[in-house]
């Protein structure tokens, strides 16, 4: 009985830990300004050891990409195209998918996604949306996320 006790304690204990990773990625929000009315609309991802995050590139069949979404706001306009990604990108055949043989585009540490947008004045307004993303270490994914942002363009 005493052992039965002892290992539910411990399958109780480590499944409360692995709940508490729910998201190990930090995201920071803002807006840049270039010249006159145009901006850099920058999001950055802190993502800790272990885990990576995927490009807005990788091929299907691999894991979820990144993909932002920006609200349609009347008084900016965005720049055709994906977010341009700043950071330092690795390709492996990752072993998560590789019975697919999928190469997966990913970034650990840090990667920021700036995308170019243009205010349509010289007006005060807010830019929102969301970032869908998935992440995983060596061994597991986490379910895929979105996060929401709005930012003040001044």
């Amino acid at each position: 009985m005493k052992k039965i006790l002892i290992a539910l304690f411990t399958l109780m204990a480590s499944s409360t830990l692995f709940a508490q990773i729910k998201d190990p990625v930090s995201w920071k929000y803002e807006t840049v300004k270039q010249s006159g009315n145009s901006y850099q609309l920058v999001i950055t991802a802190t993502v800790p050891k272990p885990w990576h995050i995927y490009s807005q590139n990788t091929p299907k069949g691999g894991p979820i990409p990144t993909k932002i979404n920006i609200n349609t706001n009347p008084l900016v306009t965005i720049a055709a195209g994906k977010a341009k990604e700043v950071g330092k990108q690795e390709k492996t055949l990752d072993k998560n998918f590789s019975a697919k043989g999928v190469q997966v585009l990913f970034y650990s540490d840090q990667v920021q996604f700036v995308q170019n947008i243009t205010l349509k004045g010289a007006v005060k307004t807010n830019i929102s949306g969301t970032v869908e993303y998935m992440i995983c270490d060596d061994s597991q994914c986490l379910p895929p996320t979105k996060k929401s942002f709005d930012i003040k363009i001044q």
